[in-house]
Order: C-alpha cells, then structure tokens, then sequence
C-alpha cells in the first residue's frame, strides 16, 4: 500500500517550519530530502566504520569495502547494467558527463560532430564545447518547437558519419520535458557508430531505468536527487567501451603497477575511481536504492505524476499564468511564469515567506530561457512525500504573489 504520511514519517525535515509556516518542499529536481533510513547509513559509517576501503587488511577497511561494493551491486540492479564494475561511483552527473567528454578525446578530430540538444542542463553542454575546442570538432544541437518538444527531423538531418557523440538528457531540468530517447538511440545506432550518452539526473528519481533495454553506452546520474547525499552519484558504461578507453583522474587506487618506468592501470571499477572515495556517501546511495524500492517505482511514478497533473491543471485555473512545455510529456516539473511579472525571483520570495520552497531562475538552462525570450521560471518540483494538500498552498500562494506584484 501507498501510505503517503507513512512516508513523510520518514523525512524529519518536513517537520520543520520555514519563516513560522510549515515547510512546503518543492524544489526536489534540485536536490530531494533525505529519509531517515539514509541518514542513519552515514551516521553508522561515521560512527562505526569509518576507514579506507580496498587497501587495509584490518577490520574496518574489510568492513567498509564490503558496504561500499554491496552499494555497488545495489545500484546495478537499480539501473539493470549487466557488470557490477561498470558502474563507477562519482560525485554526480556533473562529474560523470566531464568524465566522459575527457576520455573521448583521443576518438574525436577535427571536423567531428557531436549532437546535444535545447534541452540540455549546463552541464552537458560545456563539457562537450570543451572537447570541441581539444579537438577541432563541431557542436550540433537539436532544436525544439514553441511546446519545448525535440524536433526530430533535425536530428534526422544531423547524423551522418561525422555524427561521434551523442548526448542528451531523458528529462529536461527545467521543465520536466521526458525526451524520446529510445528512438534518438535507435536513429543512432542505425546511422553511426557514436558514443550514446544519457544524462538521467531527472529520470533515475522518477520511474524504472534499464540500461541495457535502453542500449546506451553512457548513462549518470547523481544520488542527491533521488534521495542520497550530496556529492554522490553513478557513471554507468558499457564494459567493453570503459575498458578501451583512457582513465580521467591519476593516482591511488586505479592502478595496477606504478614506476618511474611507467604505470598500468587498474580494472573496472577501479581505473576510474582514483582517490579516496565518499565511501559514507556511496554506502549512503545504496540506502536510498534501498528506500526507492521498498516504497515501490512504480508508486512513485504514479503518485508524482498525479501530482503533476493536479498541479498544472489547478495552477492553469489562475488568469494569465503560462505553464512551458504544457502540451509536451512530462515528469515530476511544472515550471511556469505570471503574465506582468518580469522577474521570477519575485514570486519565489513572497513563496518562501509563506514556507514554500521552489526554484527560480533559468535552471542552469540559459539556452531554453533566451528561446523562451524569458530571463527565468518559477519551477515546482514533486517528490514521493508531497502532497496534494502541498499543491493547494502553492496554487493560494501563487495567487498571492499575483496580487502583490500585478
């Protein structure tokens, strides 16, 4: 059974007040709340393991190593990769998708094209101009139409044999737009031999991810939106693809045998994870696989996009507010502007004196917003422990800040 308070129960947080009102939390697609269950993982490693792992023959390494491995295997099944070691634990989406542009420096040349598309985050947009300026290649990117919809014909007219990379997110940040990603990787694969990246950051918090369904030969995604801590989050890779390619980071841990002669590196995981590791925070990560599953994927799927629906359908009850990317599929976001009030941030403020904590601003989206002609959105975001009764005093509070800023 779905037991939404039995949930909330689990998120000490939401007992808190904001500004002498009950805290309103919706700005999960920025970071989630953490349950209990999460926390009380990183407390007993703190407490009770705390050691290296993988290099200390005493009882706290042993244990630690076999938390962290056990977090592991969690999170393959999670994602249903085939190899435990292809998954490699990072600090998050950011880290995973500039790892990736850096070890495929040395596949791409000038006059090489890699495709991304409007929709994309900062961060798989930058990491992909700077390998266009390592190597001389050339950024493509998809356009979208006035519902923020990817226009595929596009794409179509892109891929040809200089087509190297191509990376797009499963769900648009900012407005929880779900891409087509299973037809862009089938055009993909029939067209070209490019690398598939999926950024998940948006999608792994929301319904089921099977990597090997999906066919990609990248996918991250970082554990502070579903859940974990922050500074955590997982690069998956085909294993023959990690293993071909070059390491990222050089030191402890992902090597093999290190001289002044030369070094040999490591086998996966290990090639990629030089360092010290957040082995608390990675433990952490398994715990809210853990959390995310006992609570079922399928009710979270279905508990956000009611709210999702609620949202919208009431918000769009107020005159001249317009919700982007209203007729598109979405998930989890409903981003949204008043007419006559220029700046977002406005209506964020008089929300938070009220409790309710959205986003604001363009999202780490620059490219949407100017395609928009906007500086900004106010963006809510749901979570599994929101509620309706939550989007009630968001609709009453957006109502307020119209009156005081009209």
């Amino acid at each position: 059974m779905f037991d939404i308070q039995e949930i909330r129960s689990q998120f000490s947080i939401l007992d808190r007040e904001v500004n002498g009102k009950p805290l309103v939390y919706l700005d999960n697609a920025a970071t989630s709340q953490k349950p209990n269950s999460v926390l009380e993982v990183c407390h007993a490693y703190y407490t009770e393991l705390n050691a290296n792992v993988h290099r200390g023959i005493h009882t706290l390494s042993q244990l630690a190593t076999e938390e962290m491995e056990l977090s592991r295997r969690k999170i393959q099944k999670f994602i249903n990769a085939e190899h435990d070691f292809e998954v490699i634990f990072t600090k998050g989406t950011t880290e995973g998708l500039n790892l990736i542009s850096y070890i495929l420096t040395q596949k791409l040349k000038k006059d090489d094209e890699i495709i991304i598309s409007y929709l994309e985050h900062h961060s798989n947009i930058v990491p992909w101009q700077l390998l266009c300026e390592r190597t001389g290649a050339k950024l493509r990117v998809i356009p979208i139409d006035e519902n923020g919809i990817l226009q595929l014909d596009y794409f179509d007219k892109f891929l040809s044999e200089k087509t190297k990379v191509v990376s797009v997110n499963q769900v648009s940040n900012a407005l929880g737009i779900v891409n087509p990603i299973e037809e862009i990787i089938a055009k993909t694969r029939k067209n070209t031999d490019a690398y598939v990246v999926i950024d998940g950051a948006q999608s792994a918090p929301h319904f089921n991810i099977d990597v090997q369904k999906m066919d990609c030969d990248f996918f991250v995604f970082s554990g502070h939106k579903m859940y974990a801590p922050m500074g955590t989050g997982v690069l998956y890779g085909k294993r023959e693809i990690l293993e071909a390619l070059p390491p990222f980071h050089g030191g402890g841990e992902m090597i093999a045998t290190c001289s002044f002669d030369g070094t040999t590196y490591a086998g996966l995981p290990f090639k990629y994870e030089a360092g010290t590791p957040n082995v608390g925070g990675n433990i952490a990560l398994g715990a809210a696989v853990d959390f995310m599953n006992r609570v079922g994927r399928e009710n979270i799927q279905n508990h956000e996009n009611a709210l999702l629906e609620y949202a919208q359908r009431h918000l769009l009850e107020i005159e001249g507010l317009k919700v982007y990317g209203e007729k598109a599929k979405r998930v989890g976001v409903v981003s949204f502007n008043l007419e006559g009030v220029g700046i977002s941030s406005d209506v964020g403020m008089i929300l938070d004196k009220m409790g309710i904590a959205v986003r604001t601003g363009h999202h780490c989206t620059q490219p949407i917003m100017e395609f928009f002609n906007i500086a900004g959105t106010v963006r809510a975001s749901f979570a599994v422990y929101n509620t309706f009764e939550e989007i009630d005093l968001l609709v009453e509070g957006v109502k307020k800040a119209q009156r005081m800023l009209s």
